[in-house]
């Protein structure tokens, strides 16, 4: 994800090369994702989590994406219950019994970018914690629908925050969704909230990053003193979700 910022948008309309190269990134990053994610368990620790990611990564004649990205130090992102996003990897933080972890990885492949995340359970959870974790799924779902040809960044934006609100929870403002393909972070912003029929239009050959990111209470966050760390301001739980999107003149096509 992205800070939302105030600049205008820029349409980036990826070639049929471009696409195939983006496809190969993106399908790496999912590879990874799964590899970690049937890595956690109760007991041990988000650097280990890094440790494995990085492997992999490299395996694959990739590199991390994110490792010394604006200065982030490791390779992926782990945070763990009321830690919305770029949880830093550690020694000293240890995954428990009914934690909620968020894992988000980008990988470089040949200078294209993949980029992925998702929340899982450790071991067993509240039914609470379920819903915030399926809810934010399923919103990604509705934004999906909506990530056609014609359609609009706020129409995608609208979906996940309407369904979210209309389940009990809210959505971030203060980070988005976004372009990618030869950088991480490309225009255009996509918001998890917005108007429908606002915003810049879809196109054939656009890839973006959809990523919901739901808080169980307020969704006002602040930043540890790590300067990376983003946690809800009322240390209620959060979770995210992240997919990349190829718009394409037959309907979204999910590519990781």
């Amino acid at each position: 994800m992205q800070l939302i910022t105030k600049s205008n948008n820029i349409m980036d309309i990826k070639t049929a090369r471009e696409i195939n190269d983006i496809r190969v990134a993106a399908k790496i990053s999912s590879e990874v994702l799964e590899i970690v994610l049937k890595k956690i368990h109760p007991g041990m620790s988000t650097a280990q989590l890094d440790e494995i990611a990085h492997k992999e990564i490299i395996s694959r004649k990739s590199k991390p994406a994110f490792l010394g990205y604006r200065g982030y130090p490791a390779s992926i992102c782990v945070s763990i219950n009321n830690e919305l996003v770029h949880g830093i990897p550690s020694e000293s933080k240890m995954l428990k019994e009914g934690d909620l972890v968020s894992v988000d990885l980008g990988v470089n492949h040949k200078g294209f970018y993949g980029d992925i995340a998702e929340t899982v359970p450790v071991g067993k959870i509240s039914m609470s914690a379920q819903k915030l974790m399926d809810v934010t799924y399923r919103s990604f779902q509705q934004a999906y629908k909506n990530a056609c040809c014609g359609k609009r960044i706020g129409d995608i934006s609208f979906s996940i925050q309407s369904y979210v609100e209309q389940n009990g929870f809210s959505v971030v403002r203060d980070y988005c969704g976004h372009g990618i393909g030869r950088e991480l972070h490309e225009k255009p912003e996509v918001p998890d909230f917005g108007r429908a029929g606002s915003g810049q239009e879809l196109i054939q050959g656009m890839v973006i990053a959809i990523e919901p990111m739901v808080c169980e209470g307020d969704w006002r966050l602040r930043i540890l003193s790590d300067g990376w760390t983003a946690v809800t301001l009322d240390n209620k739980l959060c979770a995210h979700y992240e997919r990349m999107v190829l718009i394409t003149e037959n309907g979204p096509e999910i590519l990781n």
